[in-house]
């Protein structure tokens, strides 16, 4: 009788203990857990000769972060003979799978004997060049292009993705997008914790640093504007229109466009506010990417910033004047020119914060400001209080964050 009885208790627990475990299940079912993301992701929005190597490389040499220049570089010299609007989703879904660490998508780019070296710029990478990718240096380092190109490029591809994997951030620097809603599943992906810095640069100075490397460019250039498949050369104003509009409409989709759930998601920095006051936007930014910023890096970023000339090699990133670098135009750019770009890029040059000039003698007067506060955007039916000003409270903006800084301030000299 005993042993009866024991066995019916031990079948009541059974029970309860399955229906305890049926329960569990319906109610992970009816209420999924949203995992957050292990990483965080950066990706810096921009366009050629912005400044966006330098704005790469204070993010590649942070200990914390795993930096890649310009991966959909592969997609487009693979996929040349279409236009950018038609490879942005090509682009999109490689730049996901890099954010996720899987480095197999560069199998459609790449022979399959192949090293790290494969990668467009890869050396531009500090990651690349410290453990687990190459064990000749430290994390820590500051590493050059120069002295990661000698040393660590016959490492195997594979350890792109195993070092990737070891980072608490994954930046990415990209030219090749022209609108936010070619991003929109990469913002909304629960997998990806998406930030897009946005960097834009006065496009006078684009477009006097672009005639400089227009052979280079010339590719892109005519992928920008479509005639990669009818061998004509992209006219060098048309290809500025079409870099100012996307600028533009970058700018007004994040800020005002985005719901509000992503709030926070999208910053708009000018490389000539950086250059001006470089720790303290170099703050800014690190904060928006959840990074700290260490004495050591202060140091490296003062003196990247505040070194002599121009530079020398216009793909590289070393030591220079960083503010004469950003006014150059002004002294060096025909004032015809300079008319035809303003002419071009009106409305992003308004929308930015980028004063116009009416003559040669405005141009080349160094004590005249040519930045202004960024225009400022409400979401539909909200009002803007005034012009240039912050939207009013609860609209989408950095302004109201205080993370949107449009310094106005002169520069010492």
């Amino acid at each position: 009788m005993l042993k009866v009885n024991r066995l019916k208790v031990l079948v009541m627990m059974a029970l309860q203990a399955a229906l305890l475990v049926c329960f569990s299940q319906l109610h992970t079912w009816n209420n999924p857990v949203k995992e957050k993301p292990a990483q965080t992701h950066i990706l810096i929005l921009s366009s050629w000769r912005s400044g966006s190597s330098f704005v790469g490389q204070l993010f590649s040499q942070h200990p914390d972060v795993f930096y890649l220049m310009e991966p959909a570089w592969h997609v487009w010299v693979t996929m040349r003979h279409n236009s950018a609007r038609v490879l942005h989703m090509v682009a999109r879904d490689l730049v996901r799978s890099v954010f996720k660490c899987d480095m197999s998508v560069f199998d459609a780019y790449m022979s399959e004997q192949r090293n790290q070296t494969a990668l467009f710029q890869w050396e531009a990478s500090r990651a690349l060049c410290s453990p687990p990718a190459c064990d000749l240096f430290q994390r820590s380092d500051i590493i050059s292009k120069r002295a990661c190109k000698t040393l660590c490029g016959k490492y195997p591809f594979v350890k792109v993705e195993e070092a990737c994997k070891t980072y608490s951030h994954v930046v990415l620097k990209e030219v090749r997008f022209f609108n936010l809603k070619a991003l929109y599943s990469l913002l909304t992906d629960p997998s990806l914790n998406l930030r897009i810095l946005h960097l834009v640069r006065d496009p006078r100075a684009v477009f006097r640093s672009r005639e400089n490397t227009a052979g280079e460019l010339a590719q892109d250039s005519r992928i920008v504007v479509g005639h990669e498949g009818d061998g004509k050369e992209a006219e060098p104003y048309t290809v500025m229109r079409a870099i100012c509009k996307s600028h533009m409409e970058i700018y007004t989709e994040g800020s005002c466009s985005l719901p509000s759930f992503l709030q926070g998601r999208y910053l708009l920095v000018r490389y000539e506010d950086i250059v001006r006051d470089p720790l303290a936007k170099a703050v800014q930014l690190y904060r928006f990417a959840g990074l700290q910023f260490t004495p050591h890096l202060q140091s490296w970023v003062h003196n990247i910033t505040h070194g002599q000339g121009l530079g020398t090699e216009a793909f590289d990133v070393g030591s220079r004047d960083a503010v004469n670098v950003a006014q150059a135009w002004r002294k060096t750019l025909p004032y015809p020119k300079v008319a035809k770009v303003q002419e071009a890029c009106k409305g992003a040059m308004e929308v930015l914060g980028y004063r116009l000039v009416r003559s040669k003698e405005e141009q080349e007067d160094m004590s005249l400001s040519l930045l202004h506060a960024q225009k400022s955007f409400a979401k539909p039916g909200e009002k803007r209080s005034s012009e240039g000003s912050p939207p009013a409270s609860g609209s989408w903006s950095f302004q109201n964050q205080g993370t949107l800084w449009a310094s106005t301030k002169q520069v010492k000299r």
